[in-house]
């Protein structure tokens, strides 16, 4: 399929995001078509359109960042997280590795925005599982992340970040909120977080203090729509709230996917940072699953996001392929991985194989 059918079979499917971009980049062939609406008010999504990446933020702007610094040489992958961080919740033996691959035993989520002080409250909470004994995807872990990069470089994240990646790559369109322009709504509200405290579920609440809080109800365009990034962090973290758009994510996802590899990253650092670590279809900070690419078994790296987005690419293919939806305005939001292999399906040659289990 094409990407205008793909872009608008996303839309015409049972429980559609209200609009979707789909993109793909092989050989320096650019290709995107939008479909749908960025805002409730009716303004139509284009190719341009700026989205709330969410969870992408992970990949897009804190893993890259670390990859870069690890080949400068700024930062080892295998050092101590107590080195650049001394007061944070990791075990002392917690490497950055660690914090990449989901291993460092951290609670996944917690409402950090309840606390009178937030920072503070990530630093004491206490872990929930054994460290370097099975992955648990976190978010505290990438929090944590973002902090190591400020610790190494001297600068704010979303200033290093840029100065890393986004700069060197000619990411014109992407940063931390708040953004305006040609920007899609994420949600109305913040509905989810709200029942995630409420219910406990899917994880209980444990912070030591609560205060009371004012959820978000009208419709959220241009702000972080992650709870802790906008309300406990003023819209930037290592685990959310970079905004972009579907031809910076291809620049981004080209670069990584080069035949020959990139200045920018590195031969070495990139087979350690695309390689698998303990745990099957978890590499370095990105997810891997497995593809066939014109009749050949690979692995492409990807990411999603719980706004409805994702980015993927394959290395030494000189392939990537993005998504951008905002689908949390459906009434019962398809996953996002629904969204992404519909999303593939754009890619000419490209088929997804059977994986042995799906990563939460």
């Amino acid at each position: 399929m094409t990407v205008s059918a793909v872009a608008r079979a996303l839309r015409d499917q049972p429980d559609a995001p209200l609009g979707a971009v789909v993109g793909h980049a092989r050989r320096g062939l650019v290709e995107i078509a939008a479909d749908g609406l960025r805002t409730t008010g009716g303004e139509p999504v284009t190719a341009g359109t700026i989205f709330d990446l969410a969870s992408v933020s992970k990949v897009a702007g804190t893993t890259s960042a670390v990859h870069r610094l690890a080949h400068l040489g700024e930062l080892d992958l295998d050092s101590a997280v107590s080195r650049f961080l001394p007061g944070s919740p990791c075990d002392r033996r917690t490497t950055i590795r660690d914090l990449l691959t989901h291993r460092a035993g951290l609670w996944e989520w917690q409402p950090f925005y309840l606390a009178d002080d937030p920072s503070r409250a990530v630093d004491v909470l206490p872990l929930r599982y054994t460290p370097g004994t099975a992955r648990h995807y976190s978010d505290v872990g990438f929090m944590l992340l973002g902090r190591v990069i400020e610790a190494v470089t001297g600068s704010g994240l979303a200033i290093a970040v840029q100065h890393l990646v986004h700069g060197p790559l000619g990411m014109r369109s992407t940063g931390f909120g708040p953004v305006t322009g040609v920007v899609a709504a994420s949600s109305v509200g913040d509905r989810a977080e709200e029942r995630m405290v409420a219910t406990g579920e899917p994880y209980p609440i444990v912070l030591e203090s609560r205060r009371p809080h004012r959820w978000r109800d009208e419709e959220i365009i241009g702000e972080a729509n992650d709870g802790n990034c906008f309300h406990a962090f003023a819209g930037v973290s290592g685990h959310a709230g970079l905004f972009s758009d579907a031809a910076d994510l291809l620049a981004l996802g080209s670069s990584l996917a080069r035949e020959d590899p990139h200045d920018l990253w590195g031969e070495a650092v990139s087979a350690d940072v695309f390689r698998d670590g303990p745990d099957a279809g978890q590499a370095l900070g990105w997810r891997s699953m497995p593809i066939a690419l014109e009749g050949r078994r690979t692995r492409m790296l990807w990411h999603p996001g719980f706004t409805g987005c994702a980015l993927g690419f394959v290395p030494g293919e000189d392939l990537a392929v993005v998504l951008l939806t905002n689908r949390l305005f459906a009434e019962t939001p398809r996953p996002v991985a629904d969204l992404w292999a519909s999303a593939l399906t754009a890619v000419p040659d490209l088929d997804v194989l059977p994986e042995r289990e799906q990563l939460p």
